[in-house]
């Protein structure tokens, strides 16, 4: 309850503002995966900021304006087809910022983790800093324990590997 007023007086706040306070627009948005959360901050923002008394219909536009290019401007030309016809799910910015997230976000940042992990090689770094950015890698992959020794185990310099198999006891975690 009393983060839902503190949330409407912020909001009171920042349209009694609005039009005094410069907002930088986000910059045009074209898929790149790692740009995601950046562009939907930024459109968020200053829907929030500049465009709080337009209507839906309006902002979901101007948010629409900002995605061009490539494999999104098809998207964009698909989504704007749905709802001319009524048929789209989006009803709202925030179902909008979803869409975005969930069509260009999430799946392709966890396919891009996935590819790190199956490159990742310690090489030159000591084995702390390799099972550290090993573990900031995996974080938000979706392979499970065992997947993830057997690829942190193909990643570690060929001499501690032979020593792993090796091992009369081998490591189950990454940690030992």
């Amino acid at each position: 309850m009393i983060a839902t007023l503190q949330q409407q007086v912020s909001t009171m706040l920042l349209q009694q503002q609005g039009s005094r306070v410069e907002v930088m627009k986000p910059q045009v948005f074209s898929r790149r995966m790692e740009k995601v959360s950046v562009f939907v901050n930024a459109a968020h923002l200053y829907i929030r900021i500049k465009m709080a008394k337009e209507a839906v219909a309006t902002q979901v536009a101007w948010i629409l304006l900002y995605i061009q290019g490539g494999v999104v401007e098809a998207w964009k030309d698909n989504l704007l087809d749905e709802l001319a016809k009524g048929e789209s799910e989006v009803e709202s910015t925030e179902q909008l910022f979803t869409k975005i997230r969930d069509d260009f976000g999430e799946t392709l940042e966890e396919e891009r983790k996935i590819e790190q992990l199956r490159t990742i090689k310690q090489g030159e770094r000591t084995y702390n800093k390799y099972v550290q950015e090993f573990k900031k890698v995996a974080r938000r992959s979706s392979y499970e324990r065992r997947s993830l020794i057997e690829e942190f185990k193909r990643g570690l310099n060929g001499s501690i590997r032979r020593k792993l198999a090796e091992a009369e006891e081998p490591p189950t975690t990454i940690g030992e």
